[in-house]
């Protein structure tokens, strides 16, 4: 694989100078009409080639317009990075659409160094290969221009730079006992290198193999290759922004309804399930105790927790929140509502409004609406196209797997009532002062596809309730009943999972 990148090509210092006016002035161009396009860029540079990665960076900073382009490095995570799931760092910095982030030590570094150093094995290290290349996958489909580059030298290349860089003040500092260990044991390094590079060089995202050795060859080639990929990916977008077919909701489509069933998972559920007012004050004080005890422990343990509330408009989904979050530290939980996204988030991924929301060591984050909003109310209203929220189904359960392998408790309740008695409570709204402001038209709009919503909750809890994240579903037509549930659940999660991961 490596071997294509040792052809001893050269750029002559005549020909640099000859082509660099010119691309650096369409790289500039080309990064002003970015500002018009629904789509970022993110640059990946990579390889055995330290000291040329610094440069190929320094030198795309210099030819573009740093207003719009954003350069981020990464070395050993903060504590508060290590808090939280390890994509977390890299979430927080993809860049919005119309802009170009060049990734530095991105998330190809730590498992490759980790198994470079022998701190992990190939199993670990494929471990971490799906994860890159299902993150990679996530970006890509959803507009991402992803562009790789691996920066190679042959070995005798090798020890020619890092005898010169010892030499050289201004370069010594980039050379670690690391590398100098990579060089002695040239052979070993590279089969290791080029095993990960052939796994993470997909189709949706190929690494850019580059000869490092002439350093006017390679940034040119990189520059060159930006341009290209961004000139053909902007002339792609120009011709399909005018043809972009309408987004056609799910209730919409005539022959959807013969392929559903015609009986959810949701009639399952027995609404007439009640507790009377004594045995609830006395069940909702004795689990409320016991969540304020495990609390405190599972703040003391460093474990953290996501609770997350779907359900319909009026099922009782904020009166459960309050019950549970009445015998909890206010310092150590927060209530996230979500509703529709700002323009900003809107231009990102849109589970990036999500990601740096999550919580540090010992806190509880309590989702008031979710993730889920993509396979519920931006599938059935229009918002998300067919292919977006199909393939929502498999980034959730993956980046719920990263939470739940990080150590956080997740739980997800659905609050479940029939038609009827939502009817109910939304007159009651329309007649109580302190509720009227819970009730407007798109509440009566939602009800008239109540069947569409259903068919959604269904395929939802079908394809998303794993086992390391499964549903709960809560009867919630007794108020009392379906909050003294929730907080049991918890309850008796919270306790299970400080017996396996507290101390």
């Amino acid at each position: 694989m490596f071997k294509t990148a040792e052809l001893g090509q050269k750029l002559s210092k005549t020909a640099y100078h000859e082509q660099l006016p010119e691309l650096r002035a369409r790289l500039v161009q080309a990064q002003y009409k970015m500002r018009e396009v629904d789509f970022s860029i993110i640059i990946i540079i990579s390889g055995n080639d330290n000291i040329g990665r610094s440069e190929a960076i320094g030198c795309l900073a210099e030819w573009m317009d740093p207003r719009y382009l954003e350069i981020n490095a990464y070395g050993d995570p903060s504590d508060e990075e290590q808090e939280r799931p390890t994509y977390w760092r890299y979430w927080r910095n993809l860049p919005a659409d119309g802009r170009i982030s060049i990734f530095y030590g991105s998330w190809m570094h730590r498992p490759l160094m980790d198994r470079l150093d022998g701190v992990i094995e190939n199993d670990a290290l494929d471990q971490s290969i799906h994860e890159i290349n299902n993150f990679e996958k996530l970006l890509v489909d959803d507009g991402t221009l992803l562009l790789k580059f691996w920066l190679h030298l042959s070995e005798d290349s090798m020890k020619k730079r890092f005898k010169a860089a010892e030499k050289d003040e201004d370069l010594r500092w980039k050379i670690n006992d690391r590398d100098r260990s990579f060089v002695k044991s040239y052979d070993e390094y590279q089969k290791v290198c080029q095993r990960f590079v052939r796994k993470t060089s997909t189709a949706e995202a190929p690494w850019q193999i580059i000869e490092s050795e002439d350093h006017r060859f390679r940034n040119i080639s990189i520059g060159q290759m930006v341009l290209d990929n961004m000139t053909k990916r902007i002339a792609q977008w120009e011709e399909c922004k005018d043809n972009t077919p309408r987004v056609v909701s799910s209730n919409e489509r005539p022959d959807s309804s013969s392929l559903e069933p015609t009986r959810s998972i949701l009639d399952t559920l027995d609404l007439s399930k009640t507790l009377e007012r004594k045995e609830y004050k006395d069940k909702l004080e004795k689990y409320q105790a016991q969540l304020h005890a495990l609390g405190q422990k599972a703040f003391s343990s460093n474990l953290s927790s996501v609770l997350v509330f779907e359900g319909w408009d009026a099922g009782g989904k904020g009166g459960a929140i309050r019950r549970l979050v009445q015998s909890m530290d206010p310092r150590d939980y927060r209530v996230v509502p979500v509703s529709a996204p700002t323009d900003e988030e809107l231009a990102h991924h849109y589970m990036w409004r999500f990601w740096r929301k999550l919580p540090r060591a010992g806190k509880v984050w309590i989702f008031d609406r979710s993730w889920y909003g993509r396979v519920l109310v931006e599938r059935v209203e229009g918002f998300a196209t067919e292919g977006e929220w199909r393939r929502a189904y498999k980034e959730i359960n993956d980046f719920e797997e990263e939470l739940v392998q990080h150590g956080i408790l997740l739980q997800k309740f659905w609050l479940h009532i029939d038609p009827e008695e939502q009817l109910r409570r939304f007159k009651a709204r329309e007649v109580t002062p302190f509720k009227q402001h819970k009730i407007c038209d798109d509440d009566w709009r939602n009800r008239e596809k109540w069947d569409v919503y259903e068919i959604a909750v269904n395929e939802m809890v079908q394809r998303t309730s794993t086992e390391y994240a499964p549903w709960h579903l809560i009867e919630g037509n007794d108020k009392r009943y379906a909050r003294v549930k929730v907080i049991r659940l918890f309850v008796e999660a919270l306790e299970e999972h400080l017996k396996k991961f507290g101390h």
